[in-house]
C-alpha cells in the first residue's frame, strides 16, 4: 500500500503555500514509472519570498536569535522525536519517492535519528577562546552563525542529506533555504517535522552532488569470505547510487580468477525488485535518464574491452531496473574505470604490488573513500596512509555514524560533515579585544 502524500507545496515563513507561478511539477515512483504526486515548483520569486523569510527569522531581535543555545539543542532534540515518531512513513515514503530497498532505507531514517541527537549535542559546545596577545589588552574570540544559509540536496538519499544539512546548520544557530532534489521531494517537504518542534525553518527547492570513484582493494592474503560481499555491498548498495560506492574494485593476482567467480555468483543471486518489498536487495535505478546513462556505460565498457560477465541489460518494461552487472579485466585507461557510473556496475581490475595500486587508485580527480581487504596491519597502515581519500574502511565497507568526520579530498568536494567540527562550515570567527584598565 502507498503512501499516503501530505505535503506537496513549498514551506516558506511557516506556511505551506503554492508556488508564485501556480506550477507543479511531476514526481515519481521509479519502481513502476507513474506519478505520485503534483509538487510546486518553485522559481526566483518563490527563492526570494524564502530568503526574505530567513533573514526575518535570523534579525538579532527574532525569537530565533535570542534562544539560548540549550534551548536551541532541546529543539533539535524534540525534532529527533518527532522522526523517530514518524520513522515507518518516512522510510516508507524514501523508498516510494526514491527506489531505494525498504531496509535501507529503515537503516538511513534511523541513522538520520542519530545524525540529529548528535548534532543536537553540539548546539552548546560551540565556544571560542582567549587569546593571550602582548600588552594591558583582553583578547577573546566568538564564534557566531553565519546567516542564512542555502542548502541544495542531492536525489540519491534524501531523508539522510536533509537531516546532515540542515540540523547542523540550525545547530549552529543559521536559518535555512533548502532546494530538495526535483527527483524526490517528498521527504525533505516532511520537514514540517521542525516547525512543530521549533518554528524556525524555511524550506524551498536545485541539485547538488560529490561525485567518487572510489578504490577498493583486495589483497592476496584477504579473507575472501568476507571481501566478496563487502565489495558487492559496495558497489550495489542503493543501486549503486552512492557517492562513496566501490566502482574500481582492484583484485591483487594471486587471487584473481577465484575472487572474479566469487564476485558473478555473488551478484547472480542478488533479489532486484519492488524496493517496499522486505526481501528485495536492490531496487530500481532513480528515473529513466539515469536508467539510460548507467546502460550507456555498460556499451562503453563492452565496446572498450571490458569482459562482461553477468548482468549488463535492463530488467523488464517497466520501472527503471538494471540488472547487477560485472565486468572483468577492466584496465584504468577504460571510460568505466574512470567516470562515476552510479549504477550496479562492478569493474574488477587485476594489480600486482601495493605500490602500484596505491599509485593507480589516486590517478584520479576524486577522493571521497577507499577500502581495502587485508590480514597484514602494516599493508593496511601503508594504504590508509597513501591513498588519498578523505574515508577510508578497512575489511569493512560503508560503516559510519555521525560521530565519524566525513569528506573528499580533490574534486570529491570542500568542508567535512560529521565529527565535533561539522558545525565551523555554519560559523564565523570574531576576535573581540578590550583594553583593560590601568593596573592598580
Amino acid at each position: 500500500m502507498a503512501p499516503q502524500i501530505k505535503y506537496t507545496k513549498l514551506f516558506i515563513d511557516n506556511q505551506w503555500v503554492d508556488a508564485v507561478s501556480g506550477k507543479t511539477f511531476d514526481t515519481y515512483n521509479p519502481h513502476d514509472g507513474s506519478v505520485i504526486a503534483k509538487v510546486a515548483e518553485g522559481d526566483e520569486a518563490d527563492i526570494n519570498l524564502a530568503v526574505a523569510a530567513a533573514k526575518r527569522a535570523f534579525h538579532r531581535n527574532s525569537e530565533w536569535r535570542l534562544l539560548d543555545a540549550a534551548q536551541r539543542g532541546a529543539i533539535l532534540y524534540k525534532f529527533a522525536d518527532l522522526v523517530q515518531r514518524d520513522a515507518d512513513y518516512l522510510a516508507e515514503l524514501e523508498s516510494y519517492n526514491n527506489g531505494m530497498v525498504l531496509s535501507f532505507s529503515k537503516n538511513f531514517t534511523q541513522s538520520g535519528i542519530q545524525s540529529i541527537r548528535y548534532l543536537a549535542s553540539l548546539a552548546d559546545k560551540i565556544q571560542g577562546d582567549t587569546v593571550p596577545l602582548n600588552g594591558e589588552v583582553f583578547s577573546y574570540t566568538l564564534k557566531q552563525p553565519v546567516g542564512v544559509c542555502g542548502l541544495i540536496l542531492p536525489w540519491n538519499v534524501p531523508i539522510l542529506m536533509f537531516i546532515n544539512k540542515v540540523v547542523t546548520a540550525l545547530a549552529a544557530g543559521c536559518t535555512v533555504v533548502v532546494k530538495p532534489a526535483e527527483q524526490t521531494p517528498l521527504t525533505a517537504l516532511v520537514g514540517k517535522l521542525i516547525q512543530q518542534a521549533a518554528g524556525a525553518t524555511n524550506l524551498k527547492r536545485v541539485t547538488l552532488e560529490l561525485g567518487g570513484k572510489s578504490p577498493l582493494i583486495i589483497m592476496n592474503d584477504a579473507d575472501l569470505n568476507v571481501a566478496i560481499p563487502y565489495a558487492a555491498f559496495g558497489v550495489f548498495a542503493h543501486q549503486g547510487q552512492i557517492c562513496v560506492a566501490a566502482s574500481r574494485l582492484y583484485v591483487q593476482s594471486g587471487i584473481y580468477d577465484k575472487f572474479v567467480q566469487g564476485a558473478v555468483a555473488f551478484a547472480k543471486q542478488r533479489t532486484v525488485g519492488n524496493p517496499t518489498e522486505p526481501t528485495t536487495q536492490q531496487g530500481p535505478q532513480i528515473d529513466g535518464e539515469m536508467m539510460n546513462k548507467v546502460l550507456g556505460y555498460i556499451e562503453k565498457g563492452k565496446q572498450e574491452g571490458a569482459k562482461l560477465l553477468t548482468g549488463g541489460k535492463r530488467i523488464g518494461n517497466s520501472g527503471f531496473y538494471i540488472e547487477p552487472t560485472v565486468f572483468a579485466d577492466v584496465t584504468d585507461d577504460m571510460t568505466i574505470a574512470k567516470e562515476e557510473i552510479f549504477g550496479p556496475v562492478q569493474s574488477i581490475l587485476k594489480f600486482d604490488t601495493l605500490e602500484e595500486v596505491i599509485d593507480r587508485a589516486n590517478a584520479t580527480n576524486y577522493g571521497l573513500s577507499a577500502g581495502i581487504f587485508t590480514t597484514n596491519l602494516n599493508t593496511a597502515l601503508q594504504y590508509s596512509k597513501h591513498v588519498e581519500a578523505g574515508v577510508v574502511w578497512v575489511n569493512t565497507y560503508l560503516a559510519s555514524g555521525p560521530q565519524a568526520v566525513f569528506g573528499g579530498f580533490k574534486d570529491s568536494g570542500l568542508g567535512r560533515e560529521n565529527g565535533p567540527n561539522c558545525v565551523d562550515a555554519y560559523l564565523e570567527v570574531k576576535t573581540v579585544t578590550i583594553s583593560l584598565p590601568k593596573k592598580i
